[in-house]
């Protein structure tokens, strides 16, 4: 059975070791450096024999590596063998900044659970449970703390202990499903260990609690120092099950190119703005507020407009009452509903029914009806979708229909009682 030592020595990057099996594709060797894919963490990406990896998995006990074309090897045959440096390096980067994450996630918010991680080619997400949902406060702040433990320049270590020891550990995160690689293969289950990860206390920041910012049964390749990692730019959240928040984050390039995005998108609206940065909150909620006053002046007005036009149409009296008919162009329906309401009256010069008709010629025509209950609105709709096909209703006192097969035209001579 052939075990990776990728977590316990995750800076070799080339090695040689034997051909210990072949079988088309797959590849087994006596002595491995590459990560199989598991717990979050992709497989390794290099060479064996001067052919590339397509993925490294284990299976069986024993770690597989899949090449990308069919080898000329033989079981026994010394082969080099090379580790991608770039994508080892961000992988260690990126798995070791998920401890970090959490670690400042535990001082954020109680009860944290860990629901697994993933590492993408550009960014990293991590699942957390918490008592409470998180915000976007939250999500500035897990990230400030995470930075903050990078510039601390924490240590980080792993070593392996019997498993009664480990579970004993204050604090450690121990997720069996999601890191299986922790757990030491080949052993009796009286003997087992665990691989555990420990990021340190501070050395050089001020904010240390005496505590290490993270213990995790853990086995993925991780640096050795926070400062390693670089920047963690936390990007957003999500929620892809009950009770649970996905924090995507991202470290290398991806993150410095999104920083610098959100600096370049506020002073570009600190500019647009006439504010200084650190005001930009302020405006944004004034000129909030004066959105909502417009768009309110605004609709009273669409209601003055309306009840203007509806006003000045036609009367015609029918079956001892005066009706209100004509058509009217690109109007919303419930705003003509309320405005024909406040045209029909008890005065003896207001209609005692407005019926208005939508002519702007897109579409099947719909029609409203506003009545003084004298006249039942409802059964005018019935009446015109009799005539005209569509459907609607309403009460005595309004109504509406649509879909109506015909001109406007014709609907307002039907109305008329033409």
């Amino acid at each position: 059975m052939t075990l990776s030592r990728a977590s316990k020595s995750p800076t070799v990057r080339e090695f040689e070791t034997t051909i210990a099996a072949v079988d088309g594709r797959d590849v087994e060797l006596e002595e491995t450096y590459f990560y199989p894919e598991g717990g979050g963490q992709p497989a390794d990406r290099g060479t064996i024999g001067g052919i590339g990896t397509e993925t490294v998995q284990k299976r069986d006990g024993a770690v597989v590596h899949t090449l990308a074309s069919e080898p000329s090897l033989e079981p026994g045959s010394e082969v080099d063998c090379t580790v991608d440096d770039a994508f080892r390096t961000y992988c260690m980067r990126a798995h070791t900044a998920s401890h970090v994450v959490y670690g400042a996630g535990r001082r954020l918010f109680d009860g944290l659970g860990y629901a697994g991680f993933d590492i993408g080619e550009e960014k990293v997400r991590i699942d957390l449970t918490t008592a409470e949902p998180i915000d976007d406060a939250d999500l500035v702040e897990l990230g400030r703390r995470s930075n903050r433990a990078v510039w601390d320049a924490r240590s980080v270590t792993w070593e392996r202990l019997p498993e009664a020891k480990a579970r004993a550990l204050e604090e450690i995160s121990f997720n069996e499903k999601t890191e299986a690689g922790a757990m030491a293969e080949g052993q009796a289950e009286s003997d087992q260990r665990v691989r555990v990860v420990t990021v340190g206390e501070s050395t050089i920041g001020d904010e240390s609690d005496g505590k290490p910012w993270d213990v995790a049964a853990c086995g993925g390749t991780h640096v050795d120092n926070t400062r390693q990692i670089g920047p963690i730019e936390v990007l957003d959240r999500s929620n892809p099950g009950e009770g649970v928040t996905r924090v995507e984050f991202a470290v290398g390039p991806t993150g410095v190119d999104h920083a610098a995005d959100v600096r370049a998108a506020v002073r570009e609206a600190s500019r647009i703005g006439g504010v200084p940065v650190d005001e930009l909150p302020e405006a944004v909620a004034r000129l909030q507020e004066e959105k909502a006053q417009l768009e309110s002046e605004l609709e009273e007005l669409k209601a003055e407009v309306v009840v203007s036009r509806l006003s000045e149409l036609s009367t015609v009296e029918r079956d001892g009452a005066t009706w209100a008919v004509g058509a009217l162009e690109g109007l919303e329906s419930n705003v003509v509903t309320e405005g024909a309401r406040a045209v029909v009256g008890e005065e003896p010069d207001e209609p005692d029914v407005v019926a208005v008709v939508d002519g702007d010629g897109n579409g099947a025509p719909s029609v409203v009806v506003a009545s003084t209950g004298e006249v039942d609105a409802g059964e005018v709709i019935d009446g015109v979708t009799d005539a005209f096909g569509g459907g609607g209703g309403g009460s005595p006192t309004a109504a509406q229909g649509g879909g109506l097969q015909a001109d406007p035209a014709e609907v307002v001579a039907h109305l008329r009682g033409e």
